[in-house]
């Protein structure tokens, strides 16, 4: 889970043409890959639930990453890097101005007790972050629209004012369960406030292997890694029991482990019970909250990570 940074923008991905390094059936198929991403289909979603069920729900919605909604020109311009021998991505600015997420539940959506769960996310993120949220009025064309399609959990990344209505999507269930557990909600929150998986992070092969042998054919793009020069850990450690971490069974193809610890930690990864300290502190100094970059015990001390993330940098 990181800080996607704002980058420089497609027309000058597309003028600088890079040379074609990837054969045509592997562009296609990540084409195809990628398209496949923009389709919700519920019972599939249930499929890979009941076939594997050791997932957290967001890992089996089928988006890219699991769980992450791709606009068409970020789709573009992925494709473009990956035929060059690249993978590298664009996304948009991921602030919402004036540290304020303007939302509204999708028409007959939900019932009361899933409304209430949606606020109890909403209400924990603006009670320990400097982020607020506003419900959607008549005029607000820029938005986050919360539906309850049957496919799974998933959002967007970010704010980018052109999308207009941004989408945050919770498969109906009970509160406690499925997309309804507590920090799934607000997994899918920080998605749309501007934040990655953590296991994306580019020093993550520090911290956990991916064993690519045990991973169902077709995901493994699920764990490419965002470079330095987009994003940021914010000068905080990396966190095995974030709620934006994959739990270490994601895309199995087995049954067995696709992610493994290098490092001890306390806890479970992919934990979705809680919010780790580290959570809280990447979105408190993401949005500049104040007091945010004044606590110093949360960063890492350790001499293979990255100390020259600051303020300055975001």
């Amino acid at each position: 889970m990181m800080r996607a940074f704002v980058v420089l923008c497609l027309i000058g991905v597309v003028v600088a043409k890079p040379s074609i390094v990837r054969t045509r059936g592997e562009i296609e198929e990540f084409r195809n890959y990628l398209e496949s991403t923009k389709t919700s289909d519920g019972k599939q979603f249930l499929a890979r639930s009941r076939l594997f069920p050791r997932a957290n729900p967001e890992e089996n919605s089928g988006k890219f990453q699991g769980d992450i909604i791709l606009d068409d020109f970020i789709i573009e311009s992925m494709l473009q890097q990956y035929a060059s021998g690249r993978n590298a991505y664009i996304f948009p600015n991921t602030k919402w101005p004036n540290n304020t997420v303007v939302w509204e539940f999708g028409e007959d959506e939900f019932g009361p007790l899933q409304k209430a769960a949606i606020e109890d996310g909403i209400a924990h993120i603006e009670n320990m972050t400097c982020v607020k949220f506003r419900y959607r009025e008549p005029e607000d064309e820029v938005y986050v629209k919360v539906t309850g399609l049957p496919a799974g959990c998933y959002a967007h990344v970010g704010y980018w004012k052109e999308r207009g209505e941004h989408t945050m999507n919770l498969a109906r269930n009970y509160p406690g369960q499925g997309c309804f557990r507590h920090a799934t909600i607000v997994h899918e929150w920080m998605h749309i406030l501007g934040f990655l998986h953590m296991q994306s992070t580019y020093n993550r092969d520090k911290y956990v292997k991916i064993v690519e042998e045990n991973l169902m054919s077709g995901t493994e793009h699920n764990f490419d890694i965002f470079g330095p020069d987009l994003v940021s850990n914010l000068g905080v450690e990396y966190d095995y029991v974030s709620c934006l971490h994959y739990g270490p069974y994601a895309f199995s193809s087995n049954g067995e482990p696709t992610i493994v610890a290098k490092r001890e930690f306390e806890g479970t990864m992919g934990q979705r019970v809680f919010i780790t300290d580290k959570d809280w502190l990447r979105i408190n100094r993401h949005y500049d909250c104040p007091g945010a970059w004044d606590d110093s015990e949360e960063e890492t001390s350790e001499s293979d990570e990255d100390t020259s993330e600051s303020k300055e940098e975001q």
